[in-house]
């Protein structure tokens, strides 16, 4: 199993946590799920990987999360996952897996537990 990082260009955590796989010899699978949206199946399976609720692929601090009122802690799995489907700038970035997990990457430094 190869490495993927679930990156956006103009993150510098993103950009941060792709240098830290190439720092370490790793070139990742780079899916820039903003040209290429992740459809929710996807999501579901990404959310399965990292083992915790769909709410860790949500970027909270994204307004258009409180104008769609996902910042409720009671807000529905599925309408988190739809949402972020409809909406990719909603994706929590950097998402890293490989074959030791998968890991939100938020520092950037996370990555290393998964190298």
């Amino acid at each position: 199993m190869t490495h993927v990082i679930y990156h956006y260009p103009g993150c510098g955590t993103s950009r941060n946590a792709l240098a830290l796989l190439r720092e370490a010899g790793i070139e990742p699978t780079v899916v820039l799920y903003r040209e290429n949206p992740l459809d929710a199946a996807q999501l579901r399976a990404l959310s399965q990987a990292l083992g915790g609720p769909a709410r860790a692929l949500l970027r909270e601090k994204e307004p258009l999360c409180a104008e769609l009122g996902l910042l409720d802690p009671g807000t529905d799995e599925a309408r988190i996952i739809d949402a972020i489907a409809a909406h990719p700038e909603l994706f929590n970035r950097p998402i890293v897996t490989g074959p030791r997990g998968a890991r939100v990457c938020r520092p950037a430094e996370m990555v290393k537990e998964i190298l």
